[in-house]
């Protein structure tokens, strides 16, 4: 992959990792590294940087594409020691536009000139949004299992709640919404921001529950999607 010496040369590469891994699927809200998207990613001894990346299928939607191309950008871009950046999706419809856009640092719409009309800042609140939510489920559902009362779980705060990873992802993705985030942040909350009440807590936690299927589906889906594909590619050039 590169000339470095073994040691230096894991320092760096792990540090482009490292920032690959804080790029989400918007739609799946989990790391394009855990999702197997990252099909390279060299480093030279001067700090350039390539990383190539694929998707389930040729016609995923450009919009999520092109937030996760540009996203992984801005990520390896910003590692220290990186001199040079460049980010490219393969076997996409709509590659070249993503690819040029990104690379200069076109925006969606300048990427997609006559075609689209707005930035994509709302499409991932949205995502970040049901991301949100279906983290309440993850951290609040082995309460409701265990039987904790409804009065009980609208009045616990994130601050009451045991370490784990899930507490810290629901406290990332509030952050980024800019939701109460704190330690006496209630743990369940409504989109808005407002605190649900005992009478809501029921329904709530089934909403949460939908869209945490739903995310959770659809990530088995594209990953199912991913393995077929490349490994028919693979078959092929055998």
């Amino acid at each position: 992959m590169t000339d470095l010496p073994a040691p230096e040369k894991s320092r760096q590469w792990q540090a482009v990792w490292n920032a690959l891994e804080t790029v989400l699927d918007p739609e799946l809200d989990e790391p394009i590294t855990d999702l197997d998207f990252v099909e390279s990613c060299t480093v030279s001894p001067d700090g350039d940087v390539a990383v190539g990346l694929r998707l389930p299928t040729f016609f995923c939607a450009p919009n999520f594409s092109f937030l996760m191309v540009a996203d992984a950008y801005d990520a390896v871009s910003a590692v220290p020691g990186v001199r040079n950046a460049t980010v490219t999706l393969a076997d996409h419809h709509a590659s070249d536009e993503i690819n040029g856009g990104v690379a200069a640092h076109a925006g969606f719409v300048g990427s997609f000139a006559g075609e689209a009309t707005a930035e994509l800042d709302e499409l991932r609140r949205t995502f970040l949004t049901k991301a949100a939510m279906a983290g309440q489920d993850r951290v609040a559902r082995p309460l409701a299992d265990a039987g904790v009362f409804p009065e009980e779980l609208a009045e616990l705060t994130l601050g009451e709640m045991p370490p784990s990873e899930e507490l810290t992802r629901l406290r990332e993705r509030r952050q980024w919404l800019g939701l109460p985030c704190d330690d006496d942040a209630p743990l369940l909350l409504h989109v808005d921001g407002s605190r649900v009440t005992t009478e809501q807590v029921p329904l709530h936690l089934r909403r949460a529950r939908l869209q945490r299927v739903g995310i959770e589906t659809n990530g088995e889906y594209c990953k199912s999607l991913l393995q077929t594909r490349y490994s028919a590619a693979a078959a092929g050039r055998s």
